[in-house]
């Protein structure tokens, strides 16, 4: 399977123009491609629908940032919207009003129109977004009135073809040399008017539901990362396909590990002796305990990688690592004899060190035995 073009190839832009140059260059070629100035030209219409693709995502900030950091891989196969030309005339025929082309989307008011797409947020903690979970959501959105089947008129009744437009909702208007399109302002684009409004949706043809839903979350998702639920936006009109559902997923921060993509790092304290002699310590990991061997000599800050013991990667892959910072922890409050033997230490070091003590401190060891009594 070929791999896709680059989005900012396809535009013929670089990575740092801004979003007005985005649309400049999606708008150049759109036009060049258009299929009313290339009638029968496949490659045209290739090119006009991987365009329009590349701008959906460039020419918004957020699917623009996920872009540039995951590339194609955040969006998955198929990620855009447009199925034919005439979706792309719905979701961008403003960019080509005024030059006379017969725009699918605006010609035929009845024609099936997509539906609106939605976004939500849902939050959970590192541990199941490292293991994947299902989750009900619970969204607003519109379905389709039960009354009227959509229709917006009373039962028994049916729109009206609307006599400003001839059902087009569009009209077009000469002013010199050039032909400008217009959205019809009697049907406001449909085609039709209501005359008997349904009285459970008000001529509206939707109302306003709340709906349960439940998602797959993948293993190792990443915060600010998006989840596309094809078919649960908004009804479409005329008998459209319904728009989709974007569910921005959000993950806690984690009291022990740190996170940077798929790799993860947790700061471990071990004492003087354990550092300077060497140890079997344990530590935590996204599966619980851990058994690590700190070699005599260890030194403070020194890092210890274990391989496969990070985050999933969630487009596959490689597992990410775990990166383990030895801390050496100085407590703040010991025995007298534990003070005898430091102070012994100081004089075989020729080391000048104070009498004062000083009091108690929490340490990272509750956090760690509050870890592993919930994990457990």
């Amino acid at each position: 399977m070929a791999s896709k073009r680059d989005y900012y190839e396809i535009l013929g832009v670089s990575r740092e123009v801004t979003t007005v140059e985005i649309k400049k260059a999606y708008k150049k070629l759109a036009l060049a491609n258009h299929p009313d100035r290339n009638p029968g030209d496949e490659e045209a219409i290739k090119r006009f629908k991987e365009a329009a693709e590349a701008f959906e995502v460039l020419g918004d900030d957020k699917k623009r940032a996920h872009y540039d950091r995951y590339g194609h891989a955040d969006f998955g196969a198929g990620a855009s919207q447009f199925h034919d030309v005439s979706d792309i005339f719905s979701a961008f025929g403003d960019l080509f009003e005024g030059f006379g082309f017969r725009n699918s989307s605006q010609r035929g008011g009845n024609r099936p129109r997509q539906g609106e797409s939605l976004r939500t947020s849902l939050q959970i903690d590192l541990l199941d977004a490292a293991a994947g979970c299902e989750r009900e959501i619970h969204i607003n959105r519109q379905e389709t009135c039960d009354t009227c089947h959509g229709t917006g008129a009373r039962p028994g009744t049916e729109p009206d073809e609307c006599d400003y437009c001839g059902g087009a909702g569009q009209v077009v208007q000469s002013q010199g040399f050039f032909r400008v399109q217009t959205t019809c302002p009697r049907c406001r684009g449909a085609g039709k008017v209501i005359v008997e409004k349904c009285s459970d949706c008000r001529g509206e043809g939707r109302i306003a539901q709340e709906t349960t839903l439940e998602i797959k979350v993948p293993a190792g998702i990443d915060n600010g990362m998006q989840l596309c639920l094809r078919g649960e936006g908004n009804p479409g009109a005329n008998g459209g396909p319904r728009g989709d559902l974007y569910v921005v997923i959000g993950v806690d921060e984690h009291p022990l590990f740190r996170r940077q993509e798929q790799e993860l790092s947790c700061h471990v304290p071990i004492t003087y002796t354990q550092a300077a002699l060497g140890a079997n310590i344990e530590i935590p990991t996204l599966e619980g305990r851990h058994d690590l061997k700190v070699p005599s000599g260890t030194q403070p800050g020194e890092v210890f990688r274990l391989k496969g013991l990070g985050m999933p990667n969630p487009h596959g892959g490689r597992r990410g690592d775990l990166h383990v910072v030895v801390q050496i922890d100085v407590p703040k409050k010991i025995s007298e004899r534990e003070e005898e033997l430091l102070r012994e230490l100081a004089e075989i070091e020729h080391a000048e060190v104070s009498s004062h003590r000083s009091p108690n401190r929490n340490s990272f060891f509750d956090k760690l035995k509050e870890y592993f009594t919930h994990s457990d």
